[in-house]
């Protein structure tokens, strides 16, 4: 009670009513098996779309699982989920051994795909576990501006080297005894030259050619040449690389340079060619004036070759473009190169230090929460890689493995694709009971229903993958579930019968169990194939069955019994079950899915595997942990309050409340809320024992609605005179 201690005016907020209770949602869903990617620790992740759930955890191809291709049977119950009503599900990934496996993603059957070159200075690693790791990467440079340049120069400047093309050069213009008198005149020159003074250019280091009067090769003898005496049809050509718009070259820049056909500069390059290959990949320097061709991203040159850019005038029509490579993106390929494009980084340095280097475009532990979930590949950076030409050099040993993709040959018209192919990712083998299970770590993450634990919302589980282990295996993961849903009190299980059971089986493996939070569904679903290997494809029911529980939940209420819907995308059922058969598997809590002319398929059952008359049904089941969980949640506002006549007053209020609200909108039985309800909490209710050790006891009773399940109509004769 608050203190006066002045005179004046107080005003406080008091309430008058009692606290309302809120209904919880039941609709919420969660599936643990094996996918094709994704985390496997960590709390699940809900997702709200089929496309969501393929981002994360990939798509409904077949697992290669023990060395045994089996039907995704996860992400195919994801997508039946969801095409029949399902809105949230929350998804846990397991693989075999998945309890051993740490942060990074190794230490399970299921292997992570990786790619390194041969000195391991760039390693990339798909960061998720499973054979679609095994993607193929694609580099898109993003320096596409062309730089070349090419000038006539009528003045030409110190240290900067030209090409002189030049006919019938006469003895006058020689420098020196060389060559000698009967070589003259030179009938071609082509060679590279620099200023020597203002009155002669020389040749630079013997590159280029000259031919004499008898045809013979006379460039080693040539060294200078008078400028003021060259023929008058001789010209000097510079070519070279601009500086590109968005910033400038550094010595050792990367580059490509583009030929239109095949063009022989072996005499500026001391002999060494490069055959029909029309792209060479290399390096500038800082001014644009030298390309070194590199031996190691070419394998069509032996070693490194230093191309003075102007001698490229030699060959003008042949050249087309040159474009550094400083920048690019990373298309992240499922599968080969013509795979679907999942994923793309942009704005890649080659600088290992760069704050957008791959190191940090990639990282093997992002911070966002959408990539750690999405983000399909990493890339480490070995130190030794300290700048930018050698992880180029890295990349381009990569790239060669595709060497067809890198150097297109006639008659191609594709341009050159930058591949690096990951490998060696695997699904491990089929998972266990304990897979399923999975291990409380509430430091790395937990795994699999152990998972789930940490999610408050989930009203239905289910695990369609146990069901490729064996027998034994399979009803030892059904009991973790059931196992799961106890513990967690306000869930229910969905259990798939075994492929193939004949009635009897079904039957038999259903005297198994008994508890009101497990339901049997039987037999198996036909649907088309979503992968497009098969034209139909059989599936269990567990995705389709759960998919119409949160539809029937948000449409009707989870009062109704999720019975007597369509199965959409169902074409048939794996067997066909009719009503005398059924009579053999109702009683035992076997629910049946049936084909029926004009009403399509269906789910026919409603029942628990309780043996408990008093849980015989699902809806009465869900019903009742609907009410529980909505009261528990609502009322912790009660725990330390003074535990009197008032609290008790009004958590019967809340209550009463509550369920009143639940009889008005049709969910319970009764004409009156008096034949509906019953809330009692005061001294009837209590001992001053349980006063005395701080316990408030409050007994709620309701009629649920159980469902028609037979439906019977009493028709007799009458006589025409007959008494109504």
């Amino acid at each position: 009670m608050p203190e006066y201690l002045a005179p004046g005016v107080f005003v406080e907020e008091v309430s008058f009513r009692a606290k309302s209770i809120e209904g919880v949602g039941t609709s919420v869903a969660a599936i643990v098996g094996p996918t094709r990617t994704g985390p496997l620790r960590g709390t699940p992740e809900v997702v709200t779309s089929y496309a969501e759930f393929e981002r994360i955890f990939g798509d409904a191809d077949h697992l290669t699982l023990g060395g045994k291709s089996v039907p995704n049977d996860t992400a195919l119950a994801a997508r039946a989920f969801f095409d029949n009503g399902g809105k949230q599900l929350y998804v846990a990934r397991v693989a075999k051994d998945a309890n051993n496996v740490n942060n990074v993603g190794d230490g399970s059957s299921a292997l992570r795909a990786s790619k390194a070159d041969s000195q391991s200075r760039l390693t990339f690693k798909s960061r998720f576990p499973g054979a679609l790791g095994n993607y193929t990467l694609e580099v898109h440079w993003r320096d596409s501006e062309n730089l070349l340049k090419s000038e006539t120069v009528g003045s030409p400047e110190a240290d900067t080297v030209y090409l002189l093309v030049a006919e019938d050069v006469t003895k006058d213009a020689r420098v020196g005894a060389s060559p000698a008198d009967g070589k003259f005149p030179l009938k071609s020159v082509k060679a590279l030259v620099k200023l020597d003074g203002s009155a002669n250019v020389a040749v630079f280091e013997g590159r280029g050619t000259a031919t004499a009067a008898d045809d013979s090769d006379v460039i080693g003898d040539l060294s200078k040449l008078k400028r003021d005496k060259l023929p008058a049809n001789a010209r000097l050509y510079r070519v070279y690389a601009k500086q590109p718009t968005g910033g400038e070259l550094g010595s050792g820049t990367a580059a490509e340079l583009t030929l239109t056909n095949e063009a022989d500069l072996s005499a500026f390059t001391k002999g060494a060619h490069w055959g029909a290959v029309t792209r060479l990949r290399g390096t500038l320097d800082a001014g644009g004036n030298v390309f070194t061709v590199l031996a190691s991203q070419n394998p069509a040159v032996a070693s490194n070759l230093t191309l003075p850019m102007s001698s490229l005038a030699a060959v003008a029509p042949s050249v087309r473009a040159v474009v550094v490579q400083t920048t690019f993106d990373i298309d992240v390929h499922r599968g080969d190169k013509n795979g679907e494009v999942i994923y793309t980084v942009a704005d890649i340095s080659t600088a290992p230090d760069a704050a957008n280097s791959l190191a940090k475009r990639l990282p093997g532990s992002p911070e966002k929460r959408q990539d750690q979930l999405t983000q399909p590949v990493a890339c480490t950076i070995d130190p030794a890689a300290d700048n930018g030409s050698k992880v180029l050099e890295a990349l381009y040993e990569l790239f060669a493995e595709d060497n067809d993709a890198l150097n297109p040959t006639p008659p191609s018209i594709d341009g050159p694709r930058y591949l690096i192919k990951l490998a060696g990712g695997t699904d491990g083998d089929l998972p266990t009971s304990a897979d399923y299970a999975g291990e409380t770590d509430e430091v790395h993450g937990s795994v699999g229903l152990s998972a789930l634990e940490n999610v408050d919302d989930v009203a239905i589980v289910m695990t369609p993958g146990a069901v490729r282990a064996g027998e034994d295996d399979h009803m030892a993961t059904v009991m973790e579930m059931q196992k799961h849903c106890r513990k967690m009190r306000y869930r229910v299980g969905i259990v798939d019968s075994r492929e193939d059971m004949t009635l009897s089986d079904v039957r038999n493996w259903r005297s198994n169990f008994s508890d009101s939070r497990l339901a049997l569904y039987y037999p198996w679903v036909v649907t088309a194939d979503p992968s497009g290997q098969k034209p139909t494809i059989t599936r269990p029911p567990a995705g389709f069955i759960a998919g119409i529980y949160a539809n029937t939940d948000v449409t009707r209420g989870v009062h109704k019994a999720p019975a007597n819907e369509p199965v959409l995308g169902a074409l048939r059922f794996a067997q066909e079950i009719n009503r005398f058969q059924q009579e053999l598997l109702n009683p035992w809590g076997v629910n049946v899915l049936r084909s029926f002319p004009g009403r399509g398929q269906r789910v026919w059952g409603g029942r628990t595997m309780s043996d408990d008359p008093e849980w015989k049904y699902v809806n009465v089941r869900r019903y009742f942990l609907y009410l529980e969980k909505s009261i528990d949640r609502s009322t912790q506002w009660v725990v330390f309050e003074p535990n009197g006549e008032q609290l008790w007053a009004n958590i019967r209020t809340s209550v009463e409340d509550f369920l009143y609200n639940e009889w008005r909108n049709g969910h319970l039985l009764g004409t009156t809320p008096k034949e509906a309800y019953f809330v009692r909490c005061d001294r009837s209710t209590m001992t001053q024992n349980d006063l005395d050790n701080g316990r408030l006891v409050c007994e709620v009773g309701v009629a649920p609605l159980r469902p028609a399940e037979f439906v019977i109509f009493r028709i007799g004769q009458k006589t025409a005179d007959a008494n109504a």
